[in-house]
């Protein structure tokens, strides 16, 4: 039996190989690098927020193809390949653009 909330998308997967305390960890892990990017963007360090922004997307990408869409909640927002695809190539392309402004004696 499904819950109305399931992703619709994700009904065929199996379920995760992890353990669910590996799947939590490893959201743990992406909510905290939110933190600490948000942290950054406050105190104006804008390069680091967004490289740290783009390298928790990336993070999220492996959370994502690797972790059940129950412990990801609202992030599995379509197919896993989907999602993954998507945080793989918006966290890449912040990551390379911050680390490729030049600092301009910042």
């Amino acid at each position: 039996m499904s819950n109305p909330l399931d992703n619709p998308h994700d009904l065929e997967e199996p379920p995760s190989r992890l353990p669910r305390w590996a799947q939590w960890t490893g959201m743990a892990v992406f909510l905290l690098g939110g933190v600490v990017a948000s942290g950054f963007a406050v105190t104006e360090h804008w390069r680091r927020a967004t490289f740290m922004l783009g390298a928790s997307l990336l993070w999220l990408a492996v959370v994502r193809l690797t972790c059940d869409s129950r412990i990801v909640g609202v992030f599995a927002v379509r197919s896993k390949r989907f999602d993954a695809l998507f945080c793989l190539i918006i966290g890449g392309l912040m990551a390379f653009l911050s680390a490729s402004v030049d600092a301009l004696g910042s």
